[in-house]
């Protein structure tokens, strides 16, 4: 076997024992009183922190690259510590997604900024959502969907069938849609005319996307300029919000829509409103380091680079 075939059949096993391990830990959810999983959850977070280094140094080295001298090095290795507990305790909550019922998710979650949303959806125009992988980002569509609010996600394509169709099952049952990003904008169109809600996630450096160079923790990040797009093609406006951990409880916070500039430049008026939102999630971020994933690489785009080495 070649080198190649070896590394393609590594990468197949490590993806069929991460499905495997997503079966067991739903197996386990439902034999465990939901106190023990979250105990066990936050432990396995902390652990991953020790064990995983290479995510553990991605993690550290975006720290120390977001904010320099500001933090040291202990409070870097704190917030790093705190994140992967957070995700634990995500993977615990994804795994509880059976339990957690309408009527159980609007006692877990509270909301300020309500009033916003049905402000904007009085305007018959839909809501284009925008968040980063904050807290638990995965809950904000399944508690919209719980107030009775219709509408979607738009979401990365799991290229592992078995996984994909485990994670599609589990959103679908909280009753939102999924728009795959690889795929026609036709949907996403369609559910904001019929004044549906549009979820995005638009925090992270992804080279297949087209996007622009915006400033993130004073460094050039690569951005997808889909939102923005989406919002200047529908007339949606772009409403930014997040999801913060509270102990066991979360927060979700609506702010007001971002301003949108029409000044005729289409791509300047593209760069700046991209421009925009960007500076509302670096706020949430600095607000909440701990609920952020560091160790994705944001800053993995240079500017120059060729658009087929993206």
């Amino acid at each position: 076997m070649t080198s190649r075939g070896r590394k393609k059949l590594g990468r197949r096993a490590r993806k069929e024992l991460l499905y495997l391990g997503a079966l067991l830990l739903l197996g386990v959810a439902r034999l465990l009183p939901a106190r023990a999983l979250y105990a066990v959850s936050e432990f396995a977070g902390r652990c991953a922190f020790r064990l995983l280094g290479r995510e553990r140094r991605k993690t550290l080295d975006n720290l120390a690259a977001a904010y320099g001298g500001a933090k040291g090095p202990a409070e870097r290795r704190r917030i790093g510590r705190e994140l992967f507990v957070n995700l634990g305790r995500n993977m615990a909550e994804l795994a509880l997604y059976h339990r957690l019922d309408a009527p159980r998710l609007r006692g877990l979650i509270r909301m300020e900024g309500r009033e916003i949303v049905d402000r904007e959806l009085a305007k018959g125009k839909g809501i284009i959502v925008i968040t980063g992988h904050l807290g638990n980002w995965e809950l904000i569509p399944a508690f919209f969907a719980a107030l009775g609010y219709r509408g979607g996600v738009v979401a990365r394509r799991v290229y592992y069938e078995k996984y994909e169709r485990l994670l599609s099952r589990l959103r679908a049952s909280k009753g939102f849609k999924v728009f795959y990003r690889d795929e026609s904008p036709r949907e996403i169109l369609k559910t904001l005319r019929s004044n549906g809600m549009v979820g995005i996630l638009a925090d992270q450096d992804v080279r297949k996307l087209d996007g622009v160079f915006v400033d993130f923790f004073g460094r050039p990040a690569y951005t997808p300029t889909a939102p923005v797009l989406i919002a200047m093609k529908s007339g949606a406006p772009l409403v930014p919000a997040r999801i913060i951990r509270e102990g066991r409880a979360h927060r979700i916070v609506v702010d007001e829509p971002i301003p949108m500039q029409r000044t005729g430049d289409r791509a300047a008026d593209i760069l700046r409103n991209t421009e925009a939102w960007s500076r509302v999630i670096e706020r949430y971020v600095r607000e909440h380091p701990e609920q952020w994933v560091w160790m994705h690489r944001r800053w993995r785009t240079r500017p120059g680079t060729p658009p087929a080495a993206r």
